[in-house]
């Protein structure tokens, strides 16, 4: 993966091991995370009028551990807090505006364009954490790992049902 080559193969890492990587990796890494269901935001919103509860839910529940684990790596090797705050100041922002690129962009869409943006943003979310977040929380919480994996697609089930 080209992130990896540039340094943000450990960009996730709790334990701060993205001390030798490169900081820019780190902050393309998760823009590049946030991007695609930030613009499945937008195009749900214009699509149904509203966000529904479940993915709301689904992209807090995912991002907080993310951030958690980026921002404690981070601090351990050595950024500022200032910096990290403005670093994800300037995410927010960016995913703001991916957002709203969601809703502009697929106004005239035909449903096949819709699909295929879907499709991709769940593919890019699939990839984060496949490739990220679940070997880690592997090597940190072994095997129930796997158990609190399917609990959480349970859960978002329930919460769909009932939205």
């Amino acid at each position: 993966m080209l992130i990896d080559r540039f340094g943000g193969s450990n960009r996730k890492n709790a334990a701060g091991a993205q001390a030798s990587g490169s900081p820019l990796a780190i902050v393309l890494g998760t823009v590049l995370d946030g991007i695609p269901e930030s613009m499945v935001i937008g195009l749900t919103i214009f699509a149904d009028g509203a966000v529904g509860a479940a993915y709301l839910v689904a992209v807090f529940i995912s991002n907080l551990p993310e951030s958690i684990s980026s921002t404690s790596g981070l601090v351990t090797s050595g950024w500022r807090k200032s910096r990290i705050l403005w670093l994800w100041t300037a995410i927010a922002i960016i995913s703001g505006l991916a957002s709203l690129a969601g809703y502009g962009l697929f106004q005239h869409s035909s449903p096949d364009t819709v699909a295929f943006v879907l499709t991709f943003a769940a593919g890019a979310i699939l990839t984060m954490l496949a490739d990220t977040m679940m070997p880690e929380a592997y090597e940190h919480g072994g095997k129930l790992v796997g158990v609190a994996t399917t609990l959480g697609f349970a859960i978002a089930y329930v919460i769909r049902t009932l939205d």
